[in-house]
């Protein structure tokens, strides 16, 4: 029985329509998926403390249990120290209201005597910009809010996914070909191996980076060093562009905290230098051995991610695309598209081998076409 061959314009849209919807539904579903692409994660993370257990004989569900609440026990012990440097924000939280209130009515002040705009018109704008923001406050709140629904329901998740990794990995493996067993198994190895080295590498990244912010603040003298350092060491987590967004609140509360414009001055250089040695000597060595995903792909991954799931698919988005490389390199179909995602540049793209190809044929003295270059 032959195969009916269709035009590309029909297969093209087909695969449009289909990322259309499947986009889609992604998005209609993101309290399902949230938690549980966090869960799976986290439990990818934990298996080798679980794996660990089972070899001391421990029963099942008892290595289970214990590896949830060690994970569970690293994520409140990271939580409280960040609470104390919360706590000693908000005693200052009133003096900081002071002195922003004084930095605003100076600045009103000086907008009505450079551009002549009345005071009472600057309140009138801002009071309308206030206003028109009270959705993007709803969303953090949401935002907020649901982040405490994924801390209640995530240990369950990844209490289920370790207490039924036997059985998923079956599924997985019975799902294909027993032809295909040896890929299928390849797969899951080097998705297991570059999920854990990806997030054991921004961890590791994450702390290097507070490290580096909070000592950069600290010898600045601007106050809260070690909650700001650790808040752009959070941020910093999203490529390419948290760096930049780390910048905006030591600066905010440099301006508010310190007198003059050198302390603003001096911790945006620090904070390009951090990013600078980031770049090129923290991030390469620790994250990106693994997941080698290039910049216009990873750019276009957060983007996609915070459309679809808003801050937490900016998270997850690039180990998600990292799997896809994974997935694509081992089919022979998708090699193009796992090339694609790669950082493996070509020196020659393919018109230019042919175009090569062809004016050697054409010196022999063959007749045969030379497709140019472009």
């Amino acid at each position: 029985m032959t195969v009916k061959q269709y035009p590309f314009y029909i297969k093209a849209t087909v695969v449009l329509i289909g990322l259309y919807y499947l986009v889609s539904i992604l998005s209609a579903l993101n309290g399902i998926l949230i938690p549980l692409a966090f869960a799976v994660l986290f439990a990818i993370l934990l298996n080798p403390i679980y794996s660990r257990l089972l070899r001391f004989k421990v029963p099942r569900a008892l290595a289970v249990t214990l590896t949830v609440f060690f994970g569970i026990g690293c994520t409140a012990l990271i939580g409280y120290l960040l609470s104390t440097q919360v706590a000693q924000f908000g005693q200052s939280f009133p003096i900081l209201k002071v002195r922003f209130g004084q930095m605003t009515d100076s600045l009103e002040h000086w907008i009505r005597l450079q551009f002549g705009v009345s005071i009472q018109k600057q309140v009138l704008f801002f009071k309308n910009a206030l206003d028109s923001s009270q959705a993007a406050i709803g969303s953090i709140l949401g935002t907020v809010f649901g982040t405490i629904s994924l801390l209640l329901i995530i240990p369950i998740y990844v209490f289920m996914l370790l207490l039924y990794k036997n059985l998923i990995l079956n599924f997985l493996y019975e799902v294909f070909l027993e032809e295909h067993s040896k890929r299928v198994g390849e797969v899951l190895a080097q998705t297991k191996s570059a999920i854990q080295s990806y997030i054991v590498g921004l961890l590791v990244e994450m702390v290097i980076v507070s490290s580096l912010n909070s000592l950069a603040l600290f010898i600045i003298g601007v106050k809260y060093a070690i909650l700001l350092g650790v808040i752009g060491g959070i941020i910093n987590i999203l490529p390419y562009i948290g760096g930049f967004v780390a910048i905006l609140l030591p600066v905010l509360i440099a301006t508010v905290t310190k007198e003059g414009y050198s302390a603003q001055l001096e911790v945006i250089v620090s904070y390009l230098l951090i990013q600078f040695v980031d770049s090129n000597i923290i991030f390469p060595r620790f994250v990106s051995v693994k997941v080698q995903i290039n910049a216009l792909v990873s750019l276009l991954a957060v983007f996609l991610g915070s459309l679809m799931w808003g801050i937490a698919g900016m998270f997850l988005m690039l180990p998600i695309v990292a799997v896809l490389k994974i997935i694509f390199d081992r089919v022979e179909d998708l090699k193009p598209w796992g090339k694609l995602l790669g950082d493996e540049v070509p020196v020659y793209h393919m018109g230019q081998v042919w175009g090569r190809r062809g004016r050697k044929k054409k010196a022999a003295g063959q007749t045969e076409p030379v497709i140019e270059s472009f």
